[in-house]
């Protein structure tokens, strides 16, 4: 934790250093930044043998780690089909146009062929994400790297860290950057408290691109490949590996400034065979600028 605080601390220190330009160019601030509820609520499928993987899941997929230890033991079989629902919470302060911080609780329900468990609170994640260059019109695309800490609930043997960063390029292709490419790589790593498993890394490389229209609503595309070096508890194959496309649909509506008013996420990842995901975003503002 103290080693992610000075990480943070030093994400904002350059981009506080790069805002500051000359009195000709400087734009009024507001008083106070964007304030909002993030709220994500999120349907997954996941098939046999895998755990809930893919773009920026980490609240998910912890929830997966975590029982897949804890029920790893009682069945025999490996891990079976599974439906999950799950609500994040983060709260976010834009602090600047650069720098967002967000920390929240999630939670979720899972069906594993039984019926759904009951809803409760699975997971809390805690992070930043800031523009480390911009681009402004020039040549260098915009550089964002996101980095979240997500850890499972509650703190028992069996209990999941996981850390999730993701550095993507975006080069827009006219000045007001309503459309340009992306690519990008997303980088997962698990921990497992008390636990005789071991989760290897989960890599995404990805590409796609963006069109924004003047009624302010945006689609963005990424296809990209997913690889995962698998699961296994004490010697025994929870999850196997596999490298398989990953496919990401996003359609935002935005307001006058950029901000997401409501937004859709369809995903499908093969591990090998398809996982489909749909996220609804419904931020709640307290303050929007």
């Amino acid at each position: 934790m103290r080693t992610f605080a000075m990480g943070l601390l030093c994400l904002m220190m350059p981009a506080g250093a790069l805002a500051a330009d000359s009195d000709q160019d400087a734009v009024a601030k507001p008083a106070v930044p964007n304030i909002y509820l993030d709220l994500r609520t999120t349907y997954a499928t996941i098939p046999a043998g895998t755990l809930g993987l893919g773009f920026g899941n980490t609240s998910l997929s912890a929830a997966f780690e975590a029982l897949a230890a804890r029920r790893g033991d009682a069945l025999p079989n490996g891990l079976p089909a599974a439906k999950s629902i799950a609500v994040d919470l983060p709260m976010t302060v834009d602090v600047s146009d650069r720098v967002s911080l967000y920390s929240g609780v999630s939670g979720s329900t899972t069906d594993l062929g039984g019926g759904w468990s009951a809803f409760d609170i699975t997971s809390w994640n805690i992070g930043v994400q800031a523009d480390l260059y911009q681009q402004n019109g020039g040549k260098i695309p915009t550089i964002t790297l996101q980095s979240t800490l997500t850890q499972s609930v509650p703190n028992d043997p069996g209990m999941t860290t996981s850390f999730n960063n993701i550095l993507e390029f975006d080069y827009a292709l006219d000045e007001d950057e309503t459309r340009g490419w992306l690519a990008g790589v997303q980088y997962t790593i698990t921990d497992i408290a008390g636990a005789v498993v071991r989760i290897r890394p989960n890599t995404i490389l990805y590409a796609g691109g963006y069109y924004q229209w003047p009624s302010n609503w945006k689609f963005t595309g990424r296809l990209g490949v997913q690889s995962f070096g698998g699961a296994q508890l004490a010697g025994r194959v929870l999850a196997e590996p596999f490298t398989q496309p990953i496919l990401r649909l996003d359609l935002d509506r935005m307001d006058d400034n950029d901000n997401r008013l409501f937004g859709i996420t369809a995903q499908i990842a093969w591990m090998p065979k398809p996982s489909y995901q749909m996220t609804l975003r419904t931020p709640l503002y307290a303050v929007r600028n």
